[in-house]
């Protein structure tokens, strides 16, 4: 009851948790040190400085031994940086470069004085010759100072590795206590002291520090810690090996390449007939008409900013065959990767095997597709278009099978129930709730498409891609801004025109 009001307390101090038992079970070898220290963090948890000697003394090693391997490795390698500079100071030739270099000058110097000695071109030969001369004994001055220096790279390797000797010392115990949270939630977490983690470290540091310290202290040191012993005779046999299969390939698959050859021009004839052989006049006030009515009147207006641009800069028929290439490319990612999307996201075992091919589709850099494009339908801008197809369909196919995936189970039992048939749940169900992704994957493959005009320039492309490329081999700097920019506006109207027309569909 409360003296003053005569009620019961309704709020009561919450007695404190004794979490020591707990403590000593994660901490195992010297429980009783950690439970105390623990249980003082989780106190005082402004004041993260508790001391621990045994962090501080045997460094990454006792955080290995402890489970705290992002430690571990960070660590390591700040006193791999100090041991490196201690031994440079201790043992290292710090003038060896300077050294080799100039010898290299007065070899040089001695060779040119004796073609002036021949009287080959004598003047100009013993001006190079004192020229380097000169540059040797800079050289040798500074290897001298550099040797002289040697006591600046001991002081501070040892600085550095006390400090972080130190700093490991001070937060390993509040690090300890917030793996010992973790390990309350998920008792996989690692915990306790285990001789096993504590030989890997040891065996990882005795592998690593001894290697590091010789490459990077030793003046001339063996070449295999430096180059990897390769055999190019292996890079050849491949190479050829490779060369050979691209032409059986392109030979017997003639009639299949030129198959989607045929298709893939058609489509692009399609739309270059409509983009760029149909007078200006009447595709900008199309443009312009379909932004208004499909995204919004602020949509229009900066699509006719953006076409008076590329106009006025005589762009127009570039930007035209870019966008005629990405609409192309963009209308084969939509057409192949949406059903994609569908199968992967009801069939699991399908999308298990075809995750590996979508990763190496982004993950390989859209130089390496040039090459089989190239062996296998040649040059132009149809193989363009096919190179931008492999790179930007990943983006569409992966949101839609996301996007179907979270469609909730219980709208699609409640459709089931009311006697909906699995053709009416997709189109009226499960589409329209996972528009929100798939739109996301429509907008990313547009775009990325558009990323691939100046690549794709290189095979005979053209477009604005042209323009860049051309701009880059002659350093035209203003040349390549500007057409930089009408690629940008071009992806900005093609963004703005897809995304207003999904939010309008939102809005309803």
């Amino acid at each position: 009851m409360s003296e003053e009001t005569g009620k019961p307390d309704v709020l009561k101090e919450v007695p404190e948790l004794d979490l020591s038992d707990s403590i000593r079970d994660f901490a195992g070898t010297n429980a009783e040190y950690y439970a105390k220290t623990i249980t003082k963090i989780q106190a005082d948890t402004e004041n993260i400085k508790f001391w621990n000697m045994a962090a501080a003394l045997l460094g990454p090693v006792w955080s290995a031994a402890r489970g705290l391997w992002s430690m571990f490795w960070l660590f390591t390698l700040g006193e791999l940086v100090a041991l490196v500079q201690i031994g440079k100071g201790i043992w290292g030739d710090l003038g060896a470069a300077k050294m080799a270099e100039a010898e290299k000058f007065t070899q040089r110097a001695s060779e040119l004085r004796i073609e002036a000695a021949n009287g080959d071109n004598a003047a100009t030969s013993l001006e190079i010759a004192e020229n380097l001369e000169s540059a040797a004994e800079i050289a040798i001055a500074e290897a001298q100072a550099l040797g002289d220096n040697w006591w600046l790279y001991l002081l501070f390797g040892v600085t550095a590795f006390v400090v972080l000797r130190v700093v490991q010392g001070m937060y390993a115990n509040r690090l300890y206590e917030m793996q010992y949270s973790r390990w309350l939630v998920n008792r996989s977490i690692p915990s306790g002291f285990n001789w096993n983690r504590l030989g890997y470290a040891i065996a990882i540091l005795l592998f690593i520090v001894p290697l590091t310290l010789y490459r990077f202290t030793v003046s001339t040191p063996v070449s295999w810690t430096i180059d990897f012993p390769a055999n190019k005779d292996y890079f050849t046999v491949s190479s050829n090996w490779l060369d050979g299969w691209f032409d059986r390939t392109a030979d017997t698959g003639k009639e299949f390449f030129d198959a989607i050859t045929l298709v893939a021009q058609t489509v692009l004839d399609t739309i270059e007939l409509g983009l760029v052989d149909t007078p200006w006049p009447v595709v900008a006030v199309l443009l312009v008409l379909v932004a208004w009515r499909v995204a919004s009147i602020r949509v229009a207006i900066f699509t006719a900013a953006s076409l008076t641009y590329i106009g006025i800069l005589g762009l127009w028929e570039a930007s035209m065959v870019s966008i005629v290439m990405v609409g192309t490319a963009s209308f084969f990612c939509i057409l192949i990767g949406i059903p994609l999307g569908i199968w992967f996201a009801g069939n699991e075992r399908a999308y298990t095997a075809a995750r590996p091919v979508l990763d190496l589709m982004q993950t390989i850099p859209p130089f390496v597709y040039l090459i089989p494009i190239i062996a296998f339908f040649g040059t132009g801008k149809v193989p363009g278009v096919l190179a931008t197809i492999i790179f930007a369909m990943p983006p569409v196919v992966r949101l839609t099978a996301l996007g179907m995936r979270q469609v909730s189970p219980m709208v699609k039992e409640a459709a089931t129930a009311f006697g909906a048939t699995p053709r009416q749940i997709l189109f009226g169900v499960e589409l329209p709730l996972a528009r929100p992704a798939i739109m996301t994957g429509v907008n990313q493959t547009i775009l990325m498409s558009l990323s691939m005009v100046v690549i794709a320039s290189l095979i005979g492309a053209k477009g604005l891609g042209q323009e860049v490329l051309v701009a880059l081999q002659f350093v035209a700097k203003g040349q390549g801004i500007l057409s930089g920019l009408a690629i940008l506006f071009c992806a900005m109207m093609l963004d703005r025109i897809v995304q207003g027309r999904f939010q309008r569909q939102e809005e309803r």
